[in-house]
């Protein structure tokens, strides 16, 4: 069978697992508060605690607007992702969707801007979590040498060792066992969305509505423009996806039937509503070119408001909470790369699994990879191009959504996305207009990484697929 026929079945996902063929299974321990937890782990993190600085520089006050659009595509995503999920609970994300619906190729690309989001998020992460730290550790009267604090794009800097060190130890807890790693992701969540409500409890009250005049300085933008609220929301964006980790955790979920979609949409509303009172909270308190260049824009705001003791707690729940992010997007790259390489699309080595029933091969060498690109590169370049990796697989999502509902109407759904046409054209259209509003230079290096992606694929991953075998079942 030529490879763009190829499809997965989705029959096939819910028969019983074939260790001779697949490897050993991954355990069935979490449940809908373990996921839920994972999303919102995933989702709180950079992009509301060092993003929002970097949002409101491009758009002014109406990053509000920006906020609200993200939002709104990305609660359609989670829509799409959840009747997905319950459809097809197997690791592999967007990935397995689109094999199953849109053919091998297709997957492929969605599978490698997969391995570009996770891992560009982790790096990121890291890097937004080491500004927390170096600026927390000043406050203790503990200055790191700028050589070691930060990447060789500023004056004096080399390499970012506390982005690499938290990566080091976020995987060590992964290589501990799915259950341990969540059970204590659990518990740096609340410590972090705690720490979001003090930063509103003490910002409303210097609440100034001059803060938000001229609220669109830089206009509302276009495709391709530099600044503007659509230039916003592009970056923003960041800091709403997260929860299409959990779906990378199905084959470890008790009953994914029920407890994916709960973890999908719940963590996404929660976040939503939190975001949007933090940024009108951050806004109202100080202008936002106070605060936009900042790489702890909260913290910053409360010091100027004379609260450095509650801004010394930001800053420490910051550092002790952030990564919770990594570990949700290093659990996920990890499943993905399992995913694929169980399809035979990349090298099965990486599918090996550990006595304590995590890919652990796959993890370490994903953390050697994130971390070297913390080391060295920007915060902003660095989420800029996750965002690319991600709309392109949230797109795909949409599409496989809207050709699912028309090609298998009558297959069983455990969770149905309401208004599907409406969710999934959302879906599509948001993420391509975002798309074109990341800059030139992202959009470049995107096309680059899928140059690169498809010549793997067509020498040597076509050949090597599971369905590309003899005997093998087709669509």
């Amino acid at each position: 069978m030529a490879f763009w026929n190829r499809r997965k079945s989705i029959d096939a996902m819910h028969a019983p697992h074939d260790e001779a063929r697949d490897g050993p299974r991954l355990k069935a321990t979490l449940s809908w508060p373990h996921l839920m937890a994972l999303g919102v782990g995933a989702i709180v993190g950079t992009g509301i605690l060092t993003l929002i600085g970097v949002g409101a520089g491009l758009a002014g006050p109406a990053v509000m607007i920006s906020f609200a659009m993200a939002g709104l595509v990305c609660a359609c995503a989670a829509l799409a992702y959840a009747e997905l999920s319950t459809m097809m609970p197997a690791a592999g994300s967007a990935y397995t969707y689109s094999y199953a619906v849109l053919g091998e190729l297709i997957a492929w690309i969605v599978g490698w801007s997969l391995i570009l989001e996770y891992s560009l998020v982790v790096s990121a992460v890291a890097v937004g979590w080491s500004g927390y730290a170096v600026g927390f550790l000043s406050g203790l009267g503990l200055d790191l040498p700028t050589a070691l604090s930060v990447g060789p794009h500023v004056a004096g800097g080399f390499i970012n060792l506390p982005a690499a060190f938290i990566i080091a130890v976020v995987t060590g807890l992964l290589l501990l066992g799915t259950r341990e790693s969540a059970n204590l992701n659990a518990v740096l969540v609340v410590i972090k969305v705690v720490a979001l409500i003090v930063f509103v409890a003490i910002a409303l009250p210097a609440f100034n509505p001059d803060h938000f005049r001229p609220f669109m300085p830089n206009g509302f933008g276009a495709p391709f423009a530099q600044t503007g609220v659509m230039a916003a929301a592009a970056i923003i964006f960041f800091a709403f996806y997260g929860f299409d980790a959990i779906s990378t955790a199905a084959e470890e979920t008790k009953k994914p039937e029920r407890d994916l979609a709960i973890g999908i949409v719940g963590s996404m509303l929660i976040c939503t509503v939190l975001y949007l009172v933090v940024a009108a909270a951050a806004i109202g308190a100080r202008p936002t070119s106070a605060f936009a260049a900042s790489p702890e824009p909260l913290a910053l705001i409360l010091r100027e408001l004379g609260q450095g003791v509650a801004a010394q707690w930001i800053a420490a729940s910051a550092v002790v909470a952030l990564p919770t992010v990594l570990l949700a997007f290093l659990f996920g790259q990890s499943r993905i790369f399992l995913g694929m390489a169980r399809d035979g699309l990349l090298p099965k080595r990486l599918a090996k699994i550990s006595s304590r029933g995590v890919p652990a091969v796959v993890t370490i060498f994903t953390a050697l990879v994130v971390a070297a690109l913390a080391g060295v590169m920007r915060l902003d370049e660095l989420a800029s191009l996750a965002n690319a990796g991600t709309l392109a697989a949230f797109a795909a999502v949409g599409v496989c959504l809207i050709v699912l509902r028309l090609r298998d109407p009558d297959r069983p759904r455990k969770f149905k996305a309401p208004l599907w046409w409406l969710v999934g054209a959302i879906t599509i259209i948001g993420c391509v207009v975002f798309f074109l509003s990341l800059q030139a230079r992202t959009q470049f290096w995107f096309l680059i990484w899928n140059l690169v992606g498809l010549a793997i694929y067509f020498v040597w991953s076509s050949k090597n697929a599971r369905l590309a075998q003899p005997g093998q079942p087709g669509a």
